[in-house]
């Protein structure tokens, strides 16, 4: 099951900040000599702005290859939620950390702001979280202020809350397993900085988790690890009938599902080897044994859509309940005398 996280009643108490460069580029590291306290207005919209990028992802917890106690993040959070007094130390650590990682020249300098958050509620407790969050470019903006009696146009730079490029949201909840932890990075990239090297976190591979995970290979499975010559009609019918068997089940097994979804022992074999695939690319195997999230099964049959795009200018889309019963309203075949493939589609009246 997956936590429950309200941050209906959250609010920003500090904040401390950074501008952290890039040492590869030789530039500086400058953090805050004092906290930032805001007014209740203030900390209400700046609340609001740390927070909405983290709702509806996925959960994660600090990890590290000997003990996660060696997960700096984790050290400094710990520290924080012990002492919130040393929110300005630890928030510079922080940022030294960051500036140490940041060891490849594509990654952007940016400003970095580390902020504790009182009352999120979590699993029926209130908690508090550390928000960190970094921005890698400015916006521009206009200001009309008054100035000698009259009124002027000036421009700022300023950081715009939603085009926040990266997030970590430390949560003090399960610490013992590195905490509950909630990231994003928006800007992507290759070398998984944010993720591995900054932050140090995992996926926690719970059953919202795993469902979501075969979901998508199976969905994957079908758009991508069948024999190249395989038709679109077919394809359709893989990914139903996977996707029908996750919807269908209360636990998952990966045996049963072989037999029941798959079938035939040639596509058992695909997709074993697809599987394989999927997981050295996400870096992690996945159980063959778990309870459905009904949750994410839903979900991702809201997302199975398929198109059918051809060479003439048409692209045709089918909707979640077409794709289950394609083989009932779709034909294709050749026409000799213009040799040209085509689809014929069966329907009772136009909607």
């Amino acid at each position: 099951m997956g936590l429950s996280v309200n941050f209906k009643k959250a609010a920003l108490s500090t904040m401390s900040l950074a501008k952290v460069g890039n040492p590869m580029r030789d530039e500086p590291l400058q953090t805050s000599q004092t906290l930032c306290r805001f007014k209740d207005e203030e900390a209400e919209i700046l609340t609001h702005s740390f927070l909405k990028s983290f709702k509806s992802l996925e959960l994660h917890h600090l990890t590290h290859h000997t003990a996660v106690e060696s997960n700096e993040l984790f050290g400094y959070a710990a520290s924080i939620f012990e002492d919130n007094s040393s929110l300005l130390e630890k928030g510079a650590g922080i940022a030294r950390h960051l500036y140490a990682t940041s060891n490849h020249p594509n990654i952007k300098s940016g400003d970095l702001c580390v902020a504790l958050i009182d009352d999120i509620v979590i699993s029926g407790e209130s908690v508090q979280a550390i928000s960190i969050v970094k921005s890698e470019s400015k916006v521009p903006f206009l200001q009309i202020s008054e100035r000698d009696g009259d009124l002027v146009l000036t421009t700022e730079q300023g950081i715009y809350p939603d085009k926040i490029d990266k997030g970590c949201l430390i949560i003090n909840h399960g610490r013992a397993d590195g905490f509950s932890v909630y990231l994003f990075d928006k800007a992507g990239g290759n070398t998984q900085f944010w993720v591995r090297d900054f932050v140090g976190a995992e996926p926690v591979t719970n059953d919202d988790y795993l469902t979501k995970r075969y979901s998508e290979l199976c969905v994957a499975f079908a758009e991508k690890g069948l024999p190249e010559e395989t038709k679109q009609e077919e394809r359709m019918a893989v990914a139903s009938e996977t996707m029908n068997y996750i919807n269908e089940h209360e636990e998952f097994d990966l045996e049963d599902f072989n037999k029941t979804a798959l079938k035939e022992p040639e596509r058992i074999a695909q997709f074993e080897a697809f599987k394989v695939d999927y997981e050295e690319e996400k870096g992690q195997v996945l159980e063959e044994k778990f309870s459905v999230s009904k949750k994410e099964a839903e979900k991702a049959e809201g997302r199975l859509k398929s198109r059918l795009k051809l060479d003439v200018g048409v692209t045709m889309s089918f909707s979640n309940g077409f794709i289950h019963q394609a083989a009932n309203f779709m034909e294709r075949g050749h026409d000799d005398e213009k040799d040209m493939e085509y689809v014929k589609i069966y329907y009772y009246r136009e909607e």
